[in-house]
C-alpha cells in the first residue's frame, strides 16, 4: 500500500475520534435526557430546542457502527442511551410509527409520520441490534418496516410515498424540509429506505424482506437513475411523472456507492452487476461538480444554467465514499486523487480546528456558513460514516 493511502487511513482515524469526542462531550443532555436538540454556529446549547427524530436515529447509528471499528465501550454506552431515548419518546406505541420531533421536556411535537424518519429508525436500530442483540432494538425495527410496508408501499405503481398522519391517514404537506418539492415519492427518501432495509437483512435475514430489496433496488433503476446523464432524477408524484428539479452532486455520489452496497446485501446477482456499473457512470458524472479546490459543490440548477455555488460539509464526507468506491471498481488512479484532494479541502476549510467537528459549509469565498453545528439536519453520520467506509476499506 502506498505511503498516501497509509496517511490518508491514519488521518481518518484520528478524525473519527474527534467527530465521536465532539458529540460525547457536547451533545449528550443531562437535563432532559437524550442528546441536545440543537448547538448553535457560535456553540451555544438551545436547551430548550426541539428533538428530531432523525438526528437522534443517526446518532444510534453512528456511535453503534462506529462501536465496531473502535471497540470503545463509551462508543457503545452512547448507541445505548440513544436507543432508550427513541425507543421510549420517538417510538409511537399506539399507532406504530415515530414522531418526527419532540419537546426538550419529552411531549411530542410534530406526530407525523415521514418515511424519511422511520427508515433512519431501523438504520440505527439495526446497527445496534448487531452490537447488542437486544431483541427489543429489533422488534422495534421489523414494527417500522412492517409499517412502512403496509402503508407508504404503492402495490399499484411501485415505490413508497413520502409521509402520513400520526395516524397513518393521508398528509397535504409531504416534505422532508422546506426546500423540498411537495412530491408523493422522492429519492431521497427512497435511497434511505433502501439503506435500511440493507442494514436490517443483515441482522434478519427474512427472505420477504430480501425480495423487497430486489423490488425496491429494480424500481430505483428503473426511475430515479438516469443513464443518460449519470445524474439522478429526484422528485415524482404517485405515478412516476417527474418533476424536474436541481442536480444533487452530494445525492449523486452518495447513491453512487451506497446503492451498489445495498445491492451487494440484496446478493442479487444481476442488481450487484448493474449498480456496479451506475457507480462508475455517477461518479464520473459528479465530476463535474468537483471545484479546483477539491470541494464538491451543493447543487446545479439546470433550467437556470446555475450553480448553487456553496459547499456543504455533508457532500464531501459522500464524496470521499464515493470516489474511493470507484477507484476500488476500476483502479483508476483519477478518481483516487479526487479522494485526496477532496481530503485536503475538507481539512482546510470544513473541519473546525477549534472546537471539533465540520462546519456546515462554506460559500464560493470560503467564507463560513454561520448555521447549525448539531441540530436536525446537522449530525456525525455523513463524516463519521466516511470516516468509518474508508478506514476498512483501506487495507493496511
Amino acid at each position: 500500500m502506498s505511503e498516501n493511502l497509509k496517511k490518508l487511513k491514519s488521518e481518518l482515524e484520528t478524525e473519527l475520534n474527534s467527530i465521536l469526542e465532539y458529540w460525547t462531550a457536547n451533545t449528550v443532555d443531562n437535563q432532559n435526557g437524550g442528546f441536545i436538540g440543537q448547538i448553535d454556529f457560535n456553540e451555544h446549547l438551545i436547551a430548550d430546542s426541539e428533538k428530531g427524530s432523525v438526528l437522534n436515529a443517526r446518532i444510534l447509528w453512528t456511535f453503534a457502527a462506529s462501536y465496531q471499528t473502535t471497540k470503545n465501550e463509551n462508543h457503545k454506552k452512547l448507541a445505548e442511551r440513544a436507543f432508550e431515548f427513541l425507543s421510549e419518546h420517538f417510538y409511537d406505541t399506539q399507532f406504530g410509527g415515530l414522531f418526527w420531533s419532540i419537546n426538550a421536556d419529552k411531549t411530542p411535537k410534530d406526530t407525523k409520520n415521514q418515511i424519511y424518519a422511520l427508515a433512519f429508525a431501523i438504520y440505527g436500530l439495526s446497527e445496534y441490534y448487531a452490537i447488542s442483540n437486544n431483541e427489543k432494538a429489533l422488534e422495534i425495527a421489523i414494527n417500522l418496516y412492517s409499517k412502512i410496508q403496509d402503508y407508504s408501499y404503492d402495490p399499484v405503481n411501485k415505490g413508497y410515498l413520502e409521509a402520513f398522519t400520526r395516524d397513518w391517514k393521508p398528509i397535504e404537506d409531504l416534505r422532508l424540509s422546506e426546500k423540498d418539492a411537495n412530491e408523493k415519492k422522492t429519492m431521497n427518501t427512497h435511497l434511505h429506505i433502501i439503506e435500511a432495509y440493507a442494514n436490517l437483512y443483515k441482522v434478519w435475514k427474512d427472505k420477504t424482506l430480501q425480495n423487497i430489496m430486489v423490488e425496491l433496488l429494480e424500481t430505483i433503476e428503473k426511475h430515479f437513475i438516469n443513464t443518460e446523464t449519470g445524474h439522478l432524477r429526484l422528485f415524482f408524484d404517485e405515478k412516476w411523472i417527474e418533476k424536474p428539479d436541481v442536480i444533487s452532486y452530494g445525492h449523486d455520489i452518495e447513491a453512487a456507492w451506497l446503492l451498489q452496497q445495498c445491492a451487494e446485501i440484496s446478493e442479487d446477482k444481476t442488481l450487484i452487476a448493474n449498480y456496479k456499473k451506475h457507480a462508475i457512470q455517477i461518479a464520473e458524472a459528479t465530476k463535474k461538480g468537483i471545484d479546483s479546490d477539491g470541494g464538491l459543490w451543493y447543487e446545479y440548477d439546470p433550467e437556470k444554467k446555475e450553480l448553487i455555488a456553496e459547499k456543504h460539509w455533508w457532500p464531501q464526507a459522500e464524496a470521499l465514499i464515493g470516489f474511493y468506491n470507484a477507484y476500488q471498481l476500476t483502479s483508476k488512479q483519477e478518481y483516487l486523487d479526487i479522494v485526496y484532494k477532496n481530503w485536503e479541502f475538507i481539512k482546510k476549510h470544513i473541519l473546525d480546528k477549534k472546537n471539533g467537528e465540520w462546519v456546515w459549509g462554506v460559500y464560493s469565498d470560503y467564507a463560513v456558513m454561520q448555521k447549525d453545528k448539531a441540530g436536525f439536519w446537522k449530525c456525525p453520520y455523513h463524516n463519521g460514516r466516511a470516516c468509518l467506509e474508508l478506514i476498512n476499506r483501506i487495507k493496511t
